[in-house]
């Protein structure tokens, strides 16, 4: 079956690789690795936002080959920080997310409502915080409907529900078809996921299932700490 995200000897000179990795559709997956490690180059690098060498395909087809509307309709890249010069209502920003269908408005309200936005639909987004922010960006996202989903940290500025809400939609997107790639830091998290990734330095270390990646020896080599599981403090919706 054809990888619904492929990487070839993908590398960015002096920050990443060159790495090989598969993902294929349907699959929730996190890229994990200590501050630095080159998470956010490689989420660029596969969503083709930066300059690097190797190959990338979407879905079997060549990143290099594709007209820039079928990438935003096929790929859609949230950054790890949300910044915004203009006052634009938070609606019109989610609704930025359909200009590779020709700003249709298809879905906007449906991507408000599932990051909890729709009491904030008409404030501009420069009157926000930096969580309120960072869901706007996801719904923008989400509003693509692209099927390659590639979130850096879209966690890190959330409270807890929030956080839990977005994993609950990055699992159903998956279920649905989408191939998500999240970078994360709470290797906790990781460990829900269908795959994972490890970046060391730059180095992919290791891919494979949670099981398979994040082992306590491999924890204790990438990022200096000892793993060990007990009993503790469970979270979850209601």
């Amino acid at each position: 079956m054809t990888p619904a995200l492929e990487a070839r000897a993908l590398a960015v000179p002096g920050r990443l690789g060159p790495l090989d990795l598969d993902l294929p559709e349907g699959c929730l997956a996190a890229v994990v690795g200590p501050n630095g490690a080159g998470k956010s180059t490689l989420l660029q690098s596969l969503g083709g936002l930066l300059e690097a060498t190797g190959r990338v395909a979407w879905r079997g087809r060549e990143l290099s080959n594709l007209p820039m509307v079928e990438r935003g309709r096929t790929c859609t890249w949230v950054p790890q920080e949300s910044r915004f010069e203009f006052d634009f209502p938070v609606r019109e920003v989610v609704a930025m997310g359909r200009h590779a269908h020709g700003d249709d408005g298809v879905g906007v309200e449906e991507a408000l409502s599932a990051l909890d936005l729709v009491q904030l639909a008409d404030r501009p987004v420069t009157r926000l915080s930096g969580g309120e922010r960072a869901r706007v960006m996801l719904a923008r996202a989400l509003a693509t409907e692209a099927p390659l989903q590639l979130w850096d940290e879209p966690l890190a500025q959330l409270d807890v529900r929030h956080q839990l809400e977005v994993l609950v939609l990055a699992k159903r997107l998956a279920e649905q078809g989408r191939t998500m790639l999240l970078s994360i830091h709470d290797l906790r998290v990781a460990h829900c996921m269908d795959r994972v990734l490890v970046l060391q330095q730059g180095r992919l270390v290791a891919q494979g299932s949670p099981e398979e990646a994040l082992t306590p020896e491999r924890i204790q080599a990438v990022f200096g700490v000892k793993a060990r599981t007990l009993p503790g403090l469970v979270l979850e919706l209601p």
